[in-house]
């Protein structure tokens, strides 16, 4: 198995007809995963290498049944383009855009908790999800990956590649890999990943790689303390940081000693979660626990 998405993904991608939008839509086709059709107003009825195009999610959601949605829209577009597709009736929403005013974020994190239940974000600002031998949705480089037994939920895009790239160099693969965003108002937490994970049974093993700035890590291991019997390894981007200073996203600064990298592996090593201090000793962790 694998979380969130599989061989039964029927993807559309809002943003299908600009420049990275076809391109990585076309790769993640490449890859094997079902697209199904794309949204861009004004362009309803023409098509991208055979992919047809919608004016509005409305008429995508009755023309070809999408169950996952991918947002590669400006950000000033990118809050409507989540909640139209919500309103359609889409699953899961996947939002690699960055960029957007966190107002627009808390926003769209409200309504969707009010009126959309039954939608869940992912993003915004992430590199997507892959299942490797599954499906791809995103900008995540899939070659570096292969089928496995190890779940990764991480804030930063570039680190998950790195580690999924060191497991698999080892022999062992994923299965599933969650970039959940840097932004200060994430869809998906860690929590919520991590709950999906504990769920599914081809997950024997989690990484999570968390960074500074914010909260999310502390909480994180007290839910994995609370509810996760799965070995959980831990990375944490920005023991170097220096304080008040962002780094990389826009939730990565840290105010005084809290949300330092420090802190955050202190609170989930607390908790027996072991963090590794580089993603080679994360992987070496990884391959301990699995018996490689």
């Amino acid at each position: 198995m694998a979380i969130l998405i599989d061989r039964d993904t029927r993807l559309a991608v809002a943003g299908i007809t600009g420049r990275e939008g076809s391109f990585h839509t076309l790769n993640n086709r490449t890859y094997g995963t079902n697209v199904v059709g794309g949204v861009t107003p004004g362009k309803g009825g023409q098509d991208v290498e055979g992919i047809p195009v919608f004016d509005s999610w409305a008429d995508c959601a009755a023309g070809v049944q999408p169950n996952v949605a991918m947002i590669f829209v400006p950000p000033r577009f990118a809050a409507d383009a989540i909640l139209e597709a919500a309103a359609a009736g889409v699953a899961l929403v996947i939002c690699i855009t960055e960029g957007i005013p966190a107002h627009d974020e808390l926003r769209v994190y409200n309504i969707l908790k009010r009126d959309f239940p039954g939608t869940r974000l992912v993003g915004p600002n992430c590199p997507g999800i892959l299942s490797p031998g599954k499906a791809n949705v995103g900008i995540i480089p899939a070659a570096f990956f292969k089928e496995g037994n190890v779940g990764v939920v991480s804030r930063s895009g570039t680190l998950t590649y790195q580690i999924g790239n060191e497991i698999a160099q080892r022999g062992f693969g994923n299965s599933s890999i969650v970039g959940i965003g840097g932004d200060p108002v994430p869809g998906s937490s860690f929590v919520d990943i991590l709950a999906l994970f504990e769920a599914d049974p081809e997950t024997e093993l989690i990484v999570l790689s968390g960074e500074i700035g914010g909260s999310a890590e502390e909480e994180a291991a007290e839910f994995i303390a609370q509810n996760v019997t799965k070995p959980v390894i831990g990375y944490i981007a920005g023991f170097t940081a220096p304080p008040g200073k962002q780094m990389g996203h826009a939730g990565a600064i840290v105010s005084g000693s809290a949300g330092t990298a420090a802190a955050k592996a202190e609170a989930l090593e607390a908790k027996g979660v072991r963090v590794g201090r580089t993603p080679t000793q994360v992987a070496e962790i990884a391959v301990e626990i699995l018996g490689g």
